[in-house]
């Protein structure tokens, strides 16, 4: 493999959307970016602020790659969305895929709610913290899990459990009462209702919001859940993604996670792991690195339990980011989590 197409084969999928935005210029990309939701325009902006010593070969190479991708998925009578839906399941998978194409589906007429994207998640919980339970819980599904967490640790504590317990048993939204929801946030009726049921919430939403949380936090709001409803707390509780299930990465990419960890965050949290998860980061280090990390984590004097969690749930934000940028892939419970 030639010096170019290795460097090229490293770049992140987002990575690679940045370069071909940098060559457009900036009206073109701009006009780009403003089709795209806040959390993709946050990871590209950041993507493009981070590279450096781009290649005019490399910059070529993405170029050339891009239109190839075009020419191959695009054909007379193939409409917008048939091509955007073939192009995300070949990116992302037919689940994810799904997921973002409903979504976009619902952007198209709730600008409402893609404005709540932009927004700081002080505004969000000012915005929606005197509405009923279920309207929080539809906001909540559609943001982005990291920010809807931000906005969770806003709202009165004891209305945090009942939105999370609400969020987890949705079944679907009417369009009708997205279109309601936008009134209330925009002042206007967005959009023509097909009939077609949303697809926002369930527990696996509901989990993903929070995976964001700080340990104790999620202790308390899962208790709040259990009294109200063992069941749904127990469904919650088996997507929830726990450092354990960094078990389930694979050695690539395991061994990028760690390059990206700060060795004292690593110490911290392998203080509380288990010996099958630390054996398995020994592994896809070198031998010297792993000796050394062994000698440090027997060196280590007793830590705070709450340390142990803190250093864990940063490594599991980097893990979901990793994820996020199609670097690594994350499992837990026999599923992909991103």
């Amino acid at each position: 493999m030639s010096e170019r197409n290795g460097k090229d084969a490293a770049r992140s999928g987002t990575e690679r959307a940045a370069i071909l935005l940098l060559t457009l210029g900036e009206g073109e990309a701009a006009q780009v970016l403003k089709h795209m939701g806040a959390k993709e325009v946050q990871r590209i902006g950041a993507a493009m602020a981070r590279l450096s010593n781009v290649s005019l070969d490399e910059v070529q190479s993405v170029i050339t790659e891009f239109t190839a991708s075009v020419e191959r998925q695009t054909s007379v009578g193939v409409g917008a969305d048939e091509f955007l839906r073939k192009v995300l399941v070949d990116a992302l998978g037919a689940d994810k895929a799904e997921s973002i194409i409903d979504r976009i589906s619902i952007g198209r007429s709730t600008k409402g709610l893609e404005a709540l994207k932009w927004m700081d998640p002080r505004a969000v919980a000012e915005l929606i913290r005197l509405e009923h339970p279920q309207t929080i819980a539809i906001v909540l599904a559609y943001l982005d899990p990291d920010q809807a967490a931000e906005v969770l640790t806003l709202l009165p504590a004891n209305m945090r459990s009942e939105v999370v317990a609400r969020i987890a048993l949705l079944d679907g939204v009417q369009p009708s009462a997205l279109s309601e929801l936008d009134d209330i946030i925009e002042k206007q009726f967005a959009g023509k209702s097909t009939g077609k049921t949303s697809v926002l919430g369930g527990a696996k939403a509901a989990a993903n919001i929070i995976n964001f949380l700080e340990p104790s936090q999620e202790s308390v709001l899962m208790e709040q859940v259990a009294k109200s409803d063992e069941a749904l707390a127990a469904r919650i509780e088996e997507l929830v993604f726990v450092f354990d299930n960094l078990l389930d990465l694979d050695d690539r990419g395991m061994q990028e996670l760690l390059r990206q960890v700060p060795s004292e965050q690593l110490l911290l949290a392998l203080k509380g792991a288990d010996e099958p998860l630390k054996e398995k980061m020994y592994k896809n280090m070198s031998q010297r690195a792993a000796e050394m990390l062994k000698d440090d984590l027997e060196a280590k004097g007793p830590v705070r339990v709450s340390e142990v969690e803190g250093a864990q749930k940063e490594i599991l934000k980097l893990a979901r980011k990793l994820a996020e940028a199609g670097t690594i892939a994350l499992g837990g419970k026999g599923e992909q989590f991103v």
